[in-house]
């Protein structure tokens, strides 16, 4: 029990966010760095439910005035795909940032796309929509939230030993006095 104990103490204590005004500057030093990676991965995380609305967003503007036409890819890529499509008045488009949702296409592959008509720079593949982004924004949190433990965990390692050379420079002190006073 005095193990758990002492193991408790040391590594599963919990980062204070605002200072006491008794801490040292390595501890305000460290408690910043805690801080800053906590921010960090917020930071990552907010951007991956971002990047999930505003596919959800781009979707939602391309049902409210869909429109279907058959495309050719020109250049295709895991993230961009280049494609050019006619449009029932005969206006040939090449969306300037390709079309949302490229994954498994080729260059010269006939597929059809629905487009916001209202602007039809706005282009997706048929039959998918933001439900595929989930996958890739959740995968981007998960990666942020493991390296910031990991980097939390060394920043309590370096802790650890700074507070250990403190408590050894404090007792040699202390050693040494009583010494000098004998």
């Amino acid at each position: 029990m005095r193990l758990f104990t002492t193991l408790k103490d040391r590594w599963l204590r919990v980062p204070r966010m605002f200072g006491d005004g008794t801490e040292t500057r390595s501890q305000r030093v460290i408690r910043r760095v805690r801080v800053g990676i906590i921010l960090g991965a917020c930071l990552v995380t907010f951007q991956s439910v971002l990047l999930v609305l505003g596919a959800w967003e781009n979707d939602r503007r391309i049902e409210a005035d869909m429109g279907v036409a058959a495309a050719e890819v020109l250049d295709a890529g895991p993230r961009r795909s280049t494609i050019e499509f006619v449009t029932p008045d005969r206006v040939t488009y090449r969306p300037e940032l390709g079309v949302l949702y490229p994954s498994e296409l080729d260059t010269g592959m006939r597929i059809y796309v629905e487009y916001d008509r209202s602007d039809p720079d706005l282009v997706r593949v048929q039959h998918r929509n933001a439900a595929l982004a989930i996958i890739p924004a959740g995968s981007i949190a998960v990666l942020g939230w493991l390296i910031a433990g990991s980097a939390l965990l060394v920043v309590a390692v370096i802790a650890r030993r700074i507070e250990d050379e403190a408590g050894a420079d404090q007792e040699d002190a202390i050693n040494a006095s009583s010494q000098s006073a004998s």
